[in-house]
């Protein structure tokens, strides 16, 4: 019987290690994290917004269609921001 899925070819390659020019700190929590992640796509949001009033036809259907992704990222960061630390 053939095997269906060939050998990984083999390589004496380092593996890929990342730059740490752009790590986090390891000791950061995650909360900070979360609530990081919801400014930055809070603000992403309103900028995308802004810039769509700029567009037409397509393009803009294009930016509002980014921008509603980027919504609904916001609402699964605060979600999880819910779960880590409930407010209520």
């Amino acid at each position: 019987m053939d095997k269906l899925i060939p050998d990984p070819p083999f390589t004496t390659e380092k593996p890929y290690r990342p730059s740490p020019f752009f790590t986090l700190h390891p000791d950061i929590k995650s909360e900070s994290l979360l609530a990081h992640a919801c400014e930055s796509l809070a603000s992403a949001s309103v900028m995308l917004n802004d810039f769509a009033t700029y567009l037409s036809g397509p393009q803009r259907n294009t930016a509002l269609g980014i921008a509603q992704i980027v919504m609904l990222a916001e609402l699964a960061v605060n979600r999880a921001l819910d779960t880590i630390d409930p407010q209520a």
